[in-house]
């Protein structure tokens, strides 16, 4: 059982390092938490929010390209529960420089916005919130 005071950390590659940190920061109010150059000829960056318990690595490994996403359906959600700052948000994402795109599963289209990165890689912002 993992306890509640865990971290998740999702991380995943990508040839456009800056770029994509500075997109992430810049739509979601992430933060840049740390960063790293040639660990094992890695550089990375990890952002997120200091006071939640996720955040993002995108790593580079120098020398290496890794291309976009594999498929329309890699997706990180966000449910959001205030429309107002669900609209703020999308407005966010585009002046960030996301793409707003028609999403490959159309349920995410229904109470939601998809919207793709430089990678290829979606992010959707649902209007809705979230009950387990």
């Amino acid at each position: 059982m993992v306890p509640k005071s865990a971290k998740l950390r999702v991380a995943r590659p990508t040839d456009n390092l800056n770029e994509i940190s500075r997109m992430y920061i810049n739509a979601l109010g992430f933060k840049l938490l740390g960063s790293f150059e040639d660990h094992n000829g890695f550089d990375g960056a990890i952002i997120g929010h200091e006071e939640h318990n996720y955040h993002f690595e995108f790593t580079h490994h120098r020398g290496v390209e890794v291309g976009n996403s594999p498929t329309q359906d890699n997706l990180i959600v966000f449910y959001f529960s205030d429309n107002s700052i669900w609209e703020h948000c999308c407005l966010k994402m585009l002046d960030a420089g996301f793409r707003q795109v028609k999403s490959y599963n159309e349920y995410w289209d229904v109470l939601g916005k998809t919207f793709e990165d430089l990678d290829g890689y979606r992010v959707v912002l649902q209007n809705k919130e979230w009950l387990a």
